[in-house]
């Protein structure tokens, strides 16, 4: 519903573009309609990172989620910033009037394409207004005791990242199209009208350049939450049994696909029984107090020699 309602706009504003040859309303176009692949693309991704494990991949398919991301950041940059600002500076190399002309007088007002377009515009903003405010309130609610910016970088679903920062960077460009057409159109400069398109493609290329440095730390491989790290530090040493945890790994797979290997100094004397008790135990708590764990995996290994293999 959203990516249909994104193409409607974007042809809105295309048909904007044409009749008033305006490079901000070409660069809102193109940007809705990046907007429209986006979402096809981030609904691929998390179709097949929910694919079951199989011999070629025993870990799944969950970081199907990061590479699509990661390629919609590409695309903002590419096509939407990049040819955004191509159109606003080739405005401002070759710079002419907007084409405002009278559609039709209604009413005794003079209904011009100037109106129109700003129409557009404006039912742009509150579209995208209701779908950032939407997408916040359900991010915020998934994080109630941390700061936003602190939860956007921590959090291991790029896909809600790429929304938030699509749906600002979505406001920000209406925003800046809306003044520019309007000031290029007053003050009869359509140099304005240049500068706004290039500051769009500024917007998209800023968006799509932190959405790329968040993609790639999960694409490379970053681990769980201090907090849950630390949880299942204090779990697997409060089990009797064990001397301490050596050290424990964790790894995102997906946005909910955890990897946790620890490493575990087990008690002296302790028999065969024991020890599979205990990692079975320690397996079954980790499971059940962190949520996304799809693998543990547990070694048995004396302190002092885990030292001595660091230190080589």
């Amino acid at each position: 519903m959203a990516a249909a309602a994104n193409l409607l706009i974007a042809v809105a504003k295309f048909g904007g573009a044409a009749v008033t040859g305006s490079a901000a309303m070409m660069s809102e176009g193109i940007h809705s309609l990046v907007d429209t692949g986006n979402q096809g693309l981030l609904l691929l991704g998390i179709r097949l990172s929910n694919k079951q494990p199989d011999k070629q991949h025993p870990l799944g398919y969950g970081k199907e989620t990061y590479f699509w991301s990661f390629l919609v950041a590409v695309m903002i940059f590419g096509l939407g910033a990049g040819v955004s600002i191509w159109e606003g500076v080739d405005k401002i190399i070759h710079p002419h009037a907007l084409d405002i002309h009278m559609v039709a007088s209604i009413g005794g007002f003079d209904v011009m394409t100037y109106h129109v377009v700003l129409s557009i515009l404006v039912v742009a903003m509150l579209l995208e207004g209701v779908a950032f405010r939407t997408a916040y309130r359900a991010f915020v609610t998934q994080h109630p005791d941390t700061p936003v910016l602190k939860a956007i970088h921590d959090t291991k679903d790029p896909t809600v990242i790429v929304i938030l920062f699509e749906d600002s960077a979505a406001m920000l460009g209406l925003i800046v199209a809306f003044f520019g057409i309007s000031a290029a159109y007053v003050l009869d400069m359509p140099l304005l009208d240049g500068i706004a398109s290039v500051a769009i493609g500024v917007i998209l290329a800023v968006t799509a350049f932190f959405l790329a440095v968040e993609c790639k730390g999960l694409l490379i491989g970053e681990s769980a939450t201090a907090e849950t790290r630390s949880k299942i530090t204090a779990m697997v040493n409060a089990i009797p049994g064990i001397k301490r945890a050596n050290e424990i790994i964790t790894l995102h797979q997906g946005p909910q696909s955890l990897m946790v290997c620890i490493s575990v100094d087990f008690q002296d004397n302790i028999s065969s029984n024991q020890i599979e008790a205990t990692v079975s135990q320690v397996e079954a708590d980790i499971r059940s107090t962190i949520p996304g764990v799809a693998k543990v995996f547990i070694e048995a290994q004396n302190w002092r020699s885990h030292q001595e293999l660091l230190a080589q």
